[in-house]
């Protein structure tokens, strides 16, 4: 399974996925940007992707979340390490209260990981990242067995940036 996500204005991006409604495509309006996520397991129809390559995945996408996307610069060297953390993972999220999928992205010509998680709304991740489900899930971060451990493997600060779905009726207003 692959990812795919391209920029452009709300306007293209929403028409790029009506043009190809036989695809499994999601529009995310971000701060000051908006994105369109294929998720195929075949090729995709956009011009100038990134592209991602599903490494573990739990629910179905849909259009009508709240997305957060953890973006994970790691280092070549880093990338086993890194790809073994999230093998092993808890699973301790797919529990939560307002949780919808997950997708752990390994990036195709790039160094920046994604964890996507999506959400029934900003309250519900919020309320995972203060449970103690989170707590347990990122415990060993800083510990030998950690993502934290030496060598460094990040090649650059993470960072979070989010996104919502339109509603489906927004246009009867």
């Amino acid at each position: 399974m692959n990812i795919y996500l391209t920029s452009g204005t709300p306007e293209f991006m929403n028409s790029l996925k009506e043009k190809h409604a036989d695809q499994k495509m999601v529009v995310l309006h971000g701060e000051g940007n908006t994105v369109l996520l294929h998720e195929t397991t075949g090729k995709t129809v956009f011009s100038t992707p990134r592209k991602y390559e599903v490494l573990d995945s739990s629910g179905e996408l849909n259009e009508q979340g709240y997305f957060v996307f953890n973006n994970i610069p790691v280092s070549d060297e880093g990338r086993p390490i890194f790809e073994q953390r999230f093998s092993n993972r808890a699973r301790a999220i797919e529990n939560e209260p307002g949780f919808i999928a997950i997708r752990v992205l390994r990036p195709i010509k790039a160094d920046t990981y994604i964890i996507l998680t999506e959400w029934t709304g900003p309250s519900s991740f919020e309320a995972w990242q203060s449970s103690q489900a989170y707590n347990k899930a990122h415990e060993k971060r800083g510990s030998d067995e950690g993502l934290d451990q030496r060598p460094n493997i990040f090649s650059s600060a993470s960072y979070v940036t989010t996104y919502t779905t339109a509603k489906k009726n927004e246009d009867a207003n």
